[in-house]
Order: C-alpha cells, then sequence, then structure tokens
C-alpha cells in the first residue's frame, strides 16, 4: 500500500526542477568530483563562496560529467555550436586551428532528419488537447545526448595524417579548451580529437560554468585571461579581412590588440521598457553606450567580435542611422587607409554606439597600416560608413531607406536569423499559417500573428533564432539550447522547470508560458497544488520534412523566413 502511494505521488508530481537529470548519465560520485577539484582550473575556488542552495560540489557532480575517448575520437568538431568547456584529466588531445585544414577527415555533421513515417503519423495522429505533456510515467527514458553535446557520432580522424600536414596544436593533462565557445555561445572555432587511447575528460556545461564564474573570482580572472589569449589569434584567422596577413604579422597584431566590451548583458528589460513607452529614434541612439564620436581622432580598427553596433551622424541637433554592424565587421578603415595616403586632418566620418551589448578587438592604426592595409581587396574600403566592410545596403545596389533603417536597428530586429516577416501588401488574414504551426506541433501552435510593422512589412512574434540568443544565458537546465549542428534554438520541454527566465529575457517577447495539460485536458499540477507551466516557442518546425509549416502553408507567399541582416533578399521580397 505504502508503495502504490509513493508512486501515485511521483506520477503526479509533474514539475520539473533544476538537476532532476544530470548532465551526465548519472552523478559524479564524491571521488570524481575531488578529483575535479584538485584540477589548477577549480584548486582556488573556494566551497564557502556558494551559497548553501547551491554548493560547489552540487554544481560539479550535477553539471559535469566523465568521458573517456580513445586516440583518433573528435571531441568537438569546429562549426558546431558548442555550450560546455573540457579539462583534460589524463592523456592529451589535438586540435585543427582556424588556419589548418578544418574538419577535414571528419565526417560532416549529423543532422537529425524527420522520417516519412513520423510525418504521417502525425497526420493520422489522434487529436491531443492544446498544451498537451505526456506524464513522467509515460514519458521515456532520456538519454544525456538527447539533451547536449554529445561525443558519439563525431566520428574518427587519422591522427598521424592530420598531425602531419601541420597547422595542429597539442594539449595534456591538466589542460583546457572549449571555453570560447562556452562563454560566447557561438560555433566551436576548431576540431579537437584524441591523441591517446583512454583519454578522460570533465566536461562542465554552460549551466556549471556560468554558476562558477559567478560565485568564485579566481576562476572568472582564469576563464577570462584564457578567453583573451587564445581568442584574439583566432579571430583573427577566422576574420575574411585579415586572409592576406601572414601569420607572423598576425601574431604581432594579437600580442598587441585589445578586447574591449561595450554595454551589458541585461540590457533587455530596459529595452523593452523603452519600446512599451514608444520611444523614438533619438532617445533610443542616446540611451546606447558610445564607443566612438563622430569627429574624433582615429584611434585603432575596430573589429565586431559578438554583439551589434549602431553607426550614426549628426543631423542638425541629433543622430541618424545609417548602419549598423555585427561579427567580423569594421569601424575605421576608411579612415585609417586616408591617412596612409597622407591626408591631414582626417577623423572619423560617424559615430558607434553598442546596441546592448557588444564585444569589440581593437587594433592599433599603425600595425593596421604595415600589415592589414597592403594587399586589401578594394572592396573593403569602398562606400562603408566608418569604414565598414560589409555595410548593410551594398549587396542590394540601393540603400534601405531611413524609416526601415531606424525600425529594424531600434527594435533590434537585426539580430534575427530566422525572422517572421509578413507582408502587409499580400497578408489577407486567413491565418493558414497559424493553423498549420498548431498542426505541426499537436494543437499548440507556437507563434502569434502579430508584432511590430513599418509600411508593408511585419516582424511577427515569433522566434527569431536570434545571432546572440540572450535568452539562453540565464536558463538554469540548460533546457532552451541551441542545437550542435544547425544552431536553431529549441527547448528541451523534458527539463524545462517553468521558471519563466528566458521569456523574460527574449527582448522580442516570443517566448510564451503556458500551463501544460494532460491526456484529459485538466491542468497539472504540482504536489502543492500549483498549475505547471513550461516555456514554448518557434522551433522553426525541427520535425517537419519540408520545413517551418507556417511558410509552407501561406497561399499567398505573404509570410517569409528571413534573415533580417540580408538586406537584397528582405527588400526584394517586400518589393
Amino acid at each position: 500500500m505504502t508503495v502504490e502511494i509513493l508512486d501515485q505521488q511521483e506520477e503526479r508530481d509533474e514539475r520539473n526542477r533544476r538537476w532532476d537529470e544530470p548532465f551526465g548519465d548519472a552523478l559524479l560520485d564524491p571521488q570524481a568530483v575531488a578529483r575535479v577539484r584538485a584540477l589548477p582550473a577549480f584548486a582556488d575556488v573556494e566551497a564557502g563562496n556558494f551559497p548553501s542552495w547551491l554548493a560547489l560540489d552540487d554544481i560539479l557532480a550535477n553539471d559535469g560529467r566523465l568521458r573517456r575517448v580513445d586516440r583518433g575520437e573528435v571531441i568537438i568538431r569546429k562549426g558546431d555550436y558548442g555550450n560546455s568547456l573540457f579539462v583534460i584529466l589524463s592523456g592529451r588531445v589535438a586540435g585543427l586551428g582556424a588556419g589548418a585544414a578544418g574538419t577535414r577527415g571528419t565526417r560532416p555533421a549529423r543532422r537529425t532528419r524527420p522520417s516519412w513515417r513520423r510525418a504521417l503519423g502525425r497526420v493520422f495522429a489522434r487529436p491531443t488537447p492544446p498544451e498537451y505533456r505526456a506524464t513522467r510515467h509515460g514519458r521515456r527514458a532520456r538519454t544525456p545526448a538527447a539533451r547536449s553535446d554529445s561525443l558519439e557520432g563525431l566520428g574518427r580522424v587519422d591522427v598521424d595524417a592530420l598531425m602531419a600536414q601541420g597547422g595542429t596544436f597539442t594539449l595534456s593533462a591538466p589542460e583546457m579548451f572549449g571555453e570560447i565557445a562556452a562563454l560566447t555561445r557561438s560555433p566551436r572555432n576548431a576540431s579537437v580529437f584524441a591523441l591517446e587511447d583512454n583519454t578522460v575528460l570533465f566536461e562542465l556545461r554552460w549551466q556549471g560554468l556560468r554558476e562558477i564564474r559567478n560565485w568564485s573570482l579566481p576562476f572568472r580572472e582564469r576563464i577570462d585571461a584564457l578567453y583573451h589569449e587564445r581568442g584574439l589569434l583566432t579571430r583573427l584567422l577566422q576574420c575574411p579581412l585579415f586572409d592576406h596577413v601572414n601569420e607572423a604579422a598576425l601574431d604581432e597584431i594579437a600580442r598587441h590588440s585589445l578586447f574591449e566590451t561595450y554595454g551589458n548583458f541585461d540590457w533587455t528589460q530596459r529595452f523593452k521598457s523603452e519600446i512599451g513607452r514608444g520611444r523614438g529614434t533619438g532617445h533610443i541612439i542616446e540611451q546606447e553606450p558610445l564607443i566612438c564620436q563622430q569627429g574624433n581622432h582615429v584611434d585603432g580598427l575596430l573589429l565586431i567580435n559578438t554583439g551589434f553596433a549602431r553607426v550614426s551622424e549628426r543631423v542638425d541637433h541629433g543622430e541618424r542611422t545609417i548602419g549598423h554592424l555585427s561579427h567580423d565587421d569594421t569601424f575605421g578603415l576608411r579612415e585609417i587607409s586616408a591617412m596612409q595616403r597622407g591626408e591631414q586632418g582626417v577623423t572619423l566620418s560617424a559615430s558607434l554606439r553598442a546596441i546592448g551589448y557588444v564585444d569589440v578587438i581593437r587594433i592599433p592604426t599603425s600595425l593596421v597600416r604595415d600589415h592589414v592595409l597592403p594587399g586589401l581587396p578594394a572592396h573593403y574600403l569602398e562606400g562603408a560608413p566608418g569604414g565598414r566592410s560589409a555595410p548593410a545596403e551594398a549587396a542590394s545596389g540601393e540603400p534601405m531607406r531611413q524609416g526601415m533603417m531606424d525600425f529594424v536597428v531600434d527594435h533590434r530586429f537585426i539580430n534575427g536569423e530566422n525572422a517572421m516577416v509578413i507582408n502587409l501588401d499580400r497578408c489577407v488574414g486567413c491565418d493558414d499559417c497559424v493553423r498549420a504551426c498548431a498542426t505541426a506541433h499537436d494543437n499548440n501552435p507556437r507563434f502569434v500573428r502579430h508584432g511590430h510593422a513599418f509600411e508593408n512589412a511585419m516582424i511577427v512574434n515569433a522566434c527569431m533564432h536570434c545571432s546572440d540568443p540572450v535568452c539562453l544565458i540565464g536558463c538554469p537546465t540548460g533546457a532552451i539550447h541551441r542545437t550542435a549542428e544547425t544552431g536553431t534554438v529549441i527547448i528541451d520541454d523534458g527539463i524545462c522547470i517553468g521558471c519563466s527566465t528566458c521569456a523574460n529575457s527574449c527582448p522580442y517577447n516570443n517566448i510564451r508560458m503556458v500551463d501544460i495539460r494532460d491526456e484529459s485536458g485538466a491542468i497539472m499540477r504540482d504536489r502543492e497544488g500549483q498549475a505547471i507551466a513550461r516555456a514554448t516557442k518557434c522551433d522553426l518546425c525541427a520535425g517537419q520534412l519540408t520545413g517551418p509549416a507556417c511558410a509552407q502553408a501561406c497561399p499567398h507567399d505573404a509570410l517569409a523566413r528571413v534573415n533580417i541582416r540580408d538586406t537584397e533578399t528582405l527588400l526584394k521580397w517586400l518589393g
């Protein structure tokens, strides 16, 4: 009788909680945790600095796992999105740097392709109540591979051939790697594989990395220093602007360049407040942190590392937006080129401001003149405000009109890589797109057909799968994450605890909290009788054979998923 009552209580308690399922197959045992804490990377981390409800040992046990790999096994692959760092406990690994042959010898990224059987199953499946979720008792066991980066399936390489071709680096115990992608929520910049059999790795996922950085100053300083040390040269090697620069010159540039950050990660709440009040462009510009001001002396070349920046110029007593910068764009190149030609009194022709948060690399002017300008392709110096290397209007042949420029920059839609845009000249309000979305998601539509509009363009309240998805930053379980292969932002319903952090962080209000229901349609409740909510949003129809159902269902070609920074495609489609 007692066992039966406990089983009923467990089945009724449907509220997920952090660490219900650890990162690995099981919790790290105390001996493994002690081994990890003895590593140099964690030796200065004081357990006493952590609150009682977030103990250091609990973080390591739940957010870390041990992995064993043999010679030639690929650990991380360049180009995949990563959300964890690795520390070598024993053995050695090697990596193919940004300037090497990349992932030659590794298998292509494994992509989960929906099957025809699954697609037909959706058609003939029995209808379920809106926001239905299977109970814990009915859910199948989940595997760690479904929740995070997995070493399985990444393939093997010919170690001897790769080492012979050069361009590799070697790491031994107890060194660390993978921290750059984990910190910046960006693609891996190198492929890493095991050099020895039975190499043992400790992998710490982003959630644990974030907590330890927050509560331990020595650890934060160590990680940040490592990021700066390794990140500079890697970024230069990856940026097309430096393709013609030899390695020795790049080394010199990396040694003398600086990482700088402007704005902060917590920009979303203030931004939503400003937009909600209907503040104009001028007020929004004034609130953005100034990086460089028009008319000032040229103090180096700025390379945008992560985030976005606004380019503006003075008009009367205000500022007018003339462009925006993102990853790999530069500011100040045209002015440095003018100085190189001997022009006098050269100053910045525009101002640069951080849009929310931006991470830039400042390269000394003298090194740009000595190593970058000689042999630089001419298109980098043509028609770019502030020396921008890739102006938004260059590809389309016609500039984006001022109103549209202000619209996409002020609302920060430039962050969207797969924004849902409706052409209001074609849309008849039939709602076929909403019905298609509901059909593809078991009667649970994942967007709302309204949003901000300018002229005939409306950016719908649907997840844009951003270049810099700030919704990922605060998630305590990693339920909202990027898929390693495609970068699509999805929510793992099985470990979402309903904390609303992602919904509150989304600058565009594209994540909703919904009360979930069981098979009978009743709202699921926890042991205290409180309704259980989960986060929900567009997942780009990950299980659909034909892609996003909304775009496929529109009978008038009035809806498209576009990268807002692809100005040519956007303007052409809008007509």
